[in-house]
């Protein structure tokens, strides 16, 4: 009789727990149950992560990987239905936006680092990449050395201006560097001869290369300035959505979806142009994905 009357307890407690547990969501994830809705931040010109294909639709590999997110955060809120809504974000605005609520999780080309963890948080790494320059090769530009007195471009917003900026001060190179809006914008300046070179992620720089009027002008050097960890940013202090995101993108990488995802965006024609990026997965990012890490610690990979 005893026995049965614990078990009678135990059982109303549970059933009782259910309705408190949903009252008791806090954060983004109260948020998105409450409205129905969950917003993700997307780039215009970040090819092959996050950019408008022809047909002005936002698309790329990181937009792929959010929608899986997209499919956790509904399977752990019981949604039947949730609506996805995308608004445009830029280097610039990219971090306000995921700060101040507008953004729920931002699906771009994004380095996960120790700044700006002070102000957003990041999921597990999706790429990892290498801070390099684009240059015509008319220009004969092959080390850091040679950007000595020169213009310089890069997009505003970005580690990779303040990279230059302080390798420049650093060395005495007394560079001219502008801000971009965006990368399309910075490379155009090289195209167009404003600007000798363009300083950026080297897979960004690939991609803008690869869909130019003449891929062959341009090189990329060698001379990597740092590496650079890409990861999909969510606010910070949310724990519970960073769980149900952070286990979204394990689950991903664990059960091999990963894969066709990768090859999708990487090794296949991609819009709107059907170019072949080529570029194969790499010994860091298959570190990651055999032992998913969101650190943003450079050494880590």
């Amino acid at each position: 009789m005893h026995r049965k009357m614990l078990l009678s307890m135990i059982a109303t407690a549970t059933f009782a727990a259910g309705p408190t547990l949903a009252q008791d969501l806090t954060g983004t994830l109260k948020k998105i149950k409450d409205t129905g809705t969950i917003t993700l931040g997307h780039r215009e010109s970040s090819v092959p992560f996050s950019y408008y294909d022809d047909k002005q639709q936002v698309v790329g590999y990181a937009m792929d990987l959010c929608a899986r997110i997209v499919d956790g955060v509904k399977k752990d809120l019981k949604l039947a239905n949730l609506e996805t809504k995308l608004n445009p974000v830029t280097s610039a605005t990219r971090i306000p936006l995921i700060a101040n609520g507008t953004v729920d999780l931002e699906c771009g080309s994004t380095t996960n680092n120790f700044e700006r963890q002070k102000q957003v948080s990041f999921t597990i790494t999706h790429f990892v990449t290498a801070n390099r320059f684009v240059s015509k090769k008319s220009a004969n530009l092959k080390t850091v050395d040679d950007l000595k007195g020169k213009t310089i471009v890069s997009t505003s917003g970005t580690t990779n201006i303040k990279q230059i900026t302080e390798i420049g001060a650093q060395k005495g190179l007394n560079l001219n560097i502008l801000a971009a809006k965006d990368h399309a914008e910075a490379f155009l300046m090289v195209e167009t001869g404003r600007a000798a070179a363009f300083v950026m992620d080297d897979i960004l720089l690939y991609s803008l290369v690869a869909g130019s009027k003449s891929p062959n002008d341009y090189t990329i050097s060698a001379d990597a300035l740092s590496v650079e960890p890409y990861a999909i940013m969510l606010r910070r202090d949310d724990a519970p959505f960073k769980k149900v995101v952070d286990e979204a993108m394990i689950a991903t990488y664990r059960s091999g979806a990963i894969n066709p995802i990768y090859d999708k965006w990487f090794l296949q024609p991609i819009p709107p142009k059907g170019l072949n990026l080529n570029v194969p997965m790499s010994d860091a990012f298959k570190k990651v994905v055999a032992s998913p890490t969101d650190s943003g610690d450079p050494a880590v990979y």
